[in-house]
């Protein structure tokens, strides 16, 4: 059995990742509770699982819920899978990482990128699966990223000493002082906080109170800390990640993901259905302009 696993990947360009996402989104959910955040990481043990997220506030298909590009959809190669799923209590905050990858990549290579960044992790650092969560490239499209469940609390090798309690989310690119942000990105970004936090009832513009489980991150192993529902890799671990470009973003991320849960708290108060106009970034599942022949 191999010990734990993860470091920082933001301090240096990874392989490459991301393709596909958009669409329209499913309707019908039950309530939505409003409450109110670290380098890579250990990575789950193997073959050690842990009980059922609690309930969530959120019906496992929302109308917050974007349009995800699957693992298999990707083309995650099983075979390089040495890992089993870990599951936290609930996603109390959301760490936003870049991965280094130059910014001029067409959208179709997304997946391709995806799957160098898959076994870059699995295989080159040992870490038996991807350490993100989730990704997202330049047009938008979103993909998951470490097995277990989008709408599961799975603990990933994202941020180390704050994997647990906590979702990764990348952003395919180098966003440092002074690069452009695209807005399709951006909007998936906060899109996917909305939901994420929203399953746990947690507020983007609100604090996570979380436990350091390694003293290699900003804070002792065994700490309990406050930290901002949407942080910044550097706010955990002593990094440039995610770029000086994402960190300024950061409130305006915070203040469009409040804005589309209040949307759907507004909805089901109303007994509407409806979505929240996802984006046209593609197809439910689907990268937009490629498929799982986009393979390299």
């Amino acid at each position: 059995m191999r010990g734990p696993r993860g470091y920082d990947t933001c301090r240096r360009p990874l392989c490459r990742a991301a393709a596909g996402v958009g669409g329209t989104v499913a309707a019908a959910f039950t309530v939505l509770a409003l409450a109110g955040a670290p380098p890579f990481g250990a990575g789950p043990e193997r073959a050690v699982r842990e009980p059922e997220a609690t309930a969530s506030p959120f019906s496992p298909v929302d109308t917050l819920r974007p349009a995800i590009t699957l693992r298999d959809q990707w083309g995650a190669d099983p075979r390089l899978l040495d890992q089993k799923p870990r599951y936290a209590d609930g996603v109390h905050a959301v760490v936003i990482h870049h991965t280094g990858h130059a910014n001029d990549y067409d959208c179709s290579d997304s997946p391709h990128l995806v799957r160098e960044i898959y076994a870059t992790h699995a295989v080159g650092k040992d870490w038996g699966d991807i350490g993100y969560n989730f990704l997202v490239d330049k047009c938008g499209t979103i993909f998951e990223g470490r097995l277990g469940g989008v709408d599961r609390a799975v603990v990933g090798a994202h941020t180390i000493g704050l994997n647990r309690g906590t979702a990764g989310i990348a952003a395919i690119g180098t966003y440092t002082e002074g690069v452009r942000v695209p807005k399709a990105l951006r909007e998936s970004v906060a899109r996917l906080v909305a939901w994420k936090l929203g399953l746990t009832g947690a507020a983007p513009g609100a604090r996570a109170r979380l436990v350091s489980t390694n003293s290699s991150s900003r804070f002792p192993k065994g700490t309990s800390v406050t930290v901002p529902s949407v942080l910044g890799h550097i706010g955990a671990y002593e990094t440039n990640c995610p770029g000086e470009a994402l960190v300024r973003l950061l409130p305006l991320v915070r203040k469009e993901a409040a804005r589309l849960q209040n949307k759907a708290r507004v909805l089901v108060k109303g007994g509407g259905g409806g979505d929240l106009k996802p984006g046209k970034h593609g197809a439910e599942g689907r990268p937009a302009g490629t498929g799982r022949a986009a393979a390299g």
